[in-house]
């Protein structure tokens, strides 16, 4: 796996690369729990993930219940068909907050939810 770190309105985006699997899904939960914990609200951009296992939507969940304590949005942006597939299969496509681009998210404002 590797990654980019920008920022686009006020947001942490992490953009994650690659297979996240048991062996790189501690240094995305990492990265994205260093952005909350830093009261950033974040974005995962998902479009470079050719794999992701349970190990890596477990670092996404605990990401988002992060946010929610912290009171800061989170969401997923540009979410491969690959990883789509993964979230759907977990239903968890109903509860992450996915955006089409970082653009469609920050153009919308960010608003806690």
């Amino acid at each position: 796996m590797s990654h980019t770190f920008t920022a686009a309105g006020g947001y942490a985006v992490i953009g994650l690369q690659g297979d996240i699997d048991l062996h790189s899904s501690p240094e995305a939960r990492r990265l994205i729990l260093e952005c909350l914990q830093d009261g950033r609200p974040t974005l995962v951009d998902l479009s470079g993930v050719a794999y992701i296992d349970s190990s890596g939507v477990a670092s996404l969940v605990e990401g988002f219940q992060l946010a929610r304590v912290r009171g800061l949005d989170f969401g997923l942006v540009g979410v491969s068909s690959t990883a789509l597939n993964v979230l759907r299969l977990a239903r968890l496509d109903k509860v992450f907050p996915i955006y089409g681009s970082v653009q469609e998210r920050v153009g919308q404002g960010a608003t806690s939810p």
